[in-house]
């Protein structure tokens, strides 16, 4: 039985993935134009376009181009950048590498004090440490990122001694070589910013989201008859409640870590950090649409992915997932 679930999730994942892709190939033949028309630039004269249109087999039938574009995504191409006429996967690299240690950062705050916000203002409910922690994840939930990330940047940045833009600093190692620690020290003040506005906004997600689940797992029987049985209230919250409330909280670490690859373009772009984010507003600046289509389908596999871990989470969390 599990095997069969197991299975079926996987193969589900794997149809999710290929209409991903093909979506993904639709959606950027279905907007007026192709990707040459939208070109500016000095030498970008007609005879220019045609040329670069045949190079990326822009004028054949579209299941032609359909079938090229899956036959290099078998190879693992996805193209050249227009601007750069590099690879494109060589382009994303660097900025999927700023990014994905920024972005882990902030989801691991918000998952752990989120998580302990949402267990103590549902075991203290109704209580002043309750009142305290629901208001604040509201709060935080209900701000628009950019306005969060400036408002660090007015107030947090110069009381803290932080950096405000970039991911290291200009003068580093100009005089002499500079330490892996200093290296390291150095990127961790200019990602700290960034990380701590995405937390605090995931923050109020994980806290409200924990604090129903187990507001709903504190009123089952089950709860009902351990407290009847003398159980200690540490020890109902901890093996009875929170295990049992766990499967909200998956999904929706499930689905943080899917935009891992993605990043937080808002929070990149009023912090100048130079990841995916930020890479996907040049490239829309600048009409780099292969650089956009891989983002795109990066982004979307990362979410399919991490969902697909979820759901075989599921199994060990709650069998009778299983059974359903």
């Amino acid at each position: 039985m599990r095997a069969n679930y197991i299975l079926k999730r996987i193969l589900f994942a794997f149809v999710t993935v290929l209409v991903a892709i093909t979506l993904n190939f639709v959606l950027f033949r279905a907007v007026p134009g192709d990707a040459v028309s939208a070109l500016r630039c000095r030498q970008c004269t007609v005879h220019f376009k045609e040329v670069q249109r045949k190079e990326l087999g822009l004028d054949e039938p579209l299941i032609v181009q359909y079938r090229l574009y899956i036959t290099h995504l078998l190879h693992g191409d996805m193209g050249s950048s227009l601007r750069t006429e590099q690879p494109v996967m060589d382009e994303l690299w660097a900025p999927i590498a700023n990014t994905m240690p920024m972005i882990a950062l902030g989801t691991v705050f918000s998952i752990i004090f989120g998580t302990i916000v949402g267990v103590v203002s549902a075991w203290r409910r109704d209580t002043f440490v309750d009142k305290a922690g629901l208001y604040t994840a509201l709060g935080f939930y209900s701000m628009p990122t950019q306005w969060l990330g400036l408002l660090m940047v007015l107030f947090v940045a110069g009381a803290l001694g932080l950096p405000t833009s970039g991911i290291s600093n200009p003068t580093l190692g100009i005089l002499t070589e500079p330490s892996t620690w200093a290296v390291v020290v150095d990127r961790l003040k200019h990602m700290v910013l960034p990380a701590l506005t995405l937390g605090l906004v995931l923050y109020g997600d994980y806290a409200l989201i924990t604090r129903s689940a187990m507001l709903e797992t504190l009123g089952e029987d089950y709860v009902l008859t351990a407290r009847a049985k003398g159980l200690k209230n540490l020890q109902i919250v901890r093996k009875h409640g929170f295990r049992n409330a766990l499967l909200p909280i998956v999904t929706l670490i499930a689905l943080s870590l899917g935009f891992i690859i993605g990043g937080a373009i808002t929070i990149e772009y009023v912090f100048s950090y130079p990841g995916i984010g930020l890479a996907t507003v040049e490239a829309i600046d600048q009409r780099d649409w292969p650089v956009l289509q891989a983002i795109f389908l990066l982004l979307t596999l990362s979410v399919i992915f991490f969902n697909l871990i979820a759901d075989l989470l599921y199994v060990k969390l709650d069998p009778r997932v299983v059974e359903a």
